[in-house]
């Protein structure tokens, strides 16, 4: 009779762990098919082949200016591709050069706060791979949690701290895009950033240097967590860039990541923070920014 009884419980268990295997794989199927059929979509309207990516961040989408563009596509001309809706994310790709080097910049991105799934989020950067593009260079604007910084300061990523966001590989894991267990240990190139390190010299640009921590956003972090970032050695915070960083590091990318602190985070300000003093910011720091990523492309 226990022998039963244990047999009755083990269909509905065995039942239930293959519905969520099925129901994890469909997910993940319908997340690359809508991958795929985003490429094909871009592919219709440019055979261009960038070799850098470059993703600007709010307040920095100036920079497109200083392409040398050979086309453009709206976000919302994509069918399925996730639309950004913050103001300063202009929301189009620009192919082009910076100098000799062909590129694929997006011209402002999508945010987990906007709520678009995860696997959105980290859509534009997959494409940009599936492009052509081996290089990823992200930019943001973010808050310091480093009190030696201040507003209108570079910062090169040396590293990230993801836990606060959701994790774009979780799921069954689409091997065609990379291996179920990257490594994370050196996910902004080394290579890259002595690139930047000698591009910032060259051009006299003060660089700081540290780890950004991406939060979900969209409101502002709580002095109390601005403490606890900094106790886990943070330096900046911001609401993007890491998801796409693991991404883009999953399928092989070489990454490397320049944050413009565009003030002191809460708790380290005397002022509330708003998105309207981050473009400002962001704004004022364009000059040297767009500069040092100019100099650093032409570089690769």
């Amino acid at each position: 009779m226990g022998d039963f009884t244990d047999f009755q419980r083990f269909i509905p268990d065995r039942m239930h762990k293959l519905q969520v295997r099925l129901k994890g794989w469909w997910k993940m199927r319908q997340v690359y098919e809508k991958l795929v059929n985003c490429v094909d979509q871009v592919r219709r309207r440019t055979d261009f082949v960038p070799r850098a990516a470059i993703v600007l961040g709010s307040g920095l989408g100036d920079y497109a200016e200083d392409i040398r563009v050979e086309s453009e596509l709206s976000y919302g001309e994509i069918e399925g591709f996730p639309v950004s809706t913050v103001p300063g994310h202009a929301g189009k790709f620009i192919f082009g050069y910076v100098g000799d080097v062909p590129v694929v910049c997006m011209k402002g991105r999508v945010h987990y706060y906007e709520g678009y799934p995860v696997s959105d989020v980290v859509l534009p950067v997959r494409l940009m791979k599936l492009l052509g593009a081996e290089v990823l260079f992200l930019t943001n604007a973010a808050g310091g949690v480093n009190s030696s910084f201040h507003g209108g300061d570079l910062m090169m990523i040396r590293d990230h701290i993801s836990v606060f966001a959701p994790n774009p590989l979780v799921g069954p894991n689409l091997d065609v895009l990379g291996t179920r267990f990257p490594d994370m240990s050196g996910v902004y190139d080394g290579g890259l950033q002595k690139v930047i390190r000698e591009a910032a010299r060259e051009k006299d640009i003060y660089l700081q240097e540290g780890v950004y921590a991406q939060l979900t956003g969209p409101s502002f972090e709580s002095p109390a967590e601005v403490r606890m970032l900094h106790l886990l050695g943070c330096d900046a915070v911001g609401m993007s860039t890491v998801a796409e960083a693991i991404a883009a590091n999953h399928m092989g990318m070489k990454i490397c990541g320049i944050s413009c602190i565009c003030n002191l985070a809460a708790g380290l300000s005397a002022t509330p923070l708003t998105h309207e003093e981050v473009q400002a910011a962001a704004d004022m720091a364009a000059p040297k920014f767009k500069s040092l990523v100019t100099e650093v492309v032409r570089r690769l």
